[in-house]
């Protein structure tokens, strides 16, 4: 029943929600979540591996990009600094020296790149056409 106010000359009511279903509902869903947590596992969740591919290519064209974000592509014949606008011509020029079933290219990064950077590298491998592209690993101890 609403409160009755009796200011001035005639009678009011007061009408303020009432808050106590509202809080008994609330303390019976802390009590619910705090017997149900302790009983939840833990999911585990599976990383992928490295795994190891059939065949190992012939022939590895590798892409390194340096601290100063400069580019060198490394092959059977040597090294040389390419820039990334001709980074895709130099790429195809190397596949074209090695056997039938091409080269792959492998990019590898200095830890300290961005990763902004290598992923402008790979973009622009696959925008030429490139098809058989991989990201060096290196496994720790």
């Amino acid at each position: 029943m609403p409160a009755v106010s009796s200011r001035g000359r005639g009678r009011r009511t007061i009408s303020e929600p009432n808050m106590v279903p509202f809080i008994d509902v609330m303390l019976v869903l802390l009590i619910i979540f705090m017997v149900t947590a302790p009983l939840i596992t833990p999911s585990m969740v599976d990383l992928p591996s490295m795994g190891s591919a059939a065949k190992q290519p012939d022939v590895v064209i590798q892409v390194v990009v340096g601290k100063d974000d400069g580019l060198e592509l490394k092959t059977q014949d040597g090294s040389e600094a390419v820039h990334l606008d001709t980074l895709a011509k130099a790429v195809r020029q190397a596949q074209s020296k090695a056997p039938p079933n091409g080269a792959a290219v492998v990019i590898s990064a200095d830890k300290s790149v961005q990763y902004e950077r290598v992923v402008k590298v790979m973009d622009t491998l696959q925008r030429a056409g490139i098809a058989r592209i991989g990201l060096s690993v290196q496994l720790a101890p």
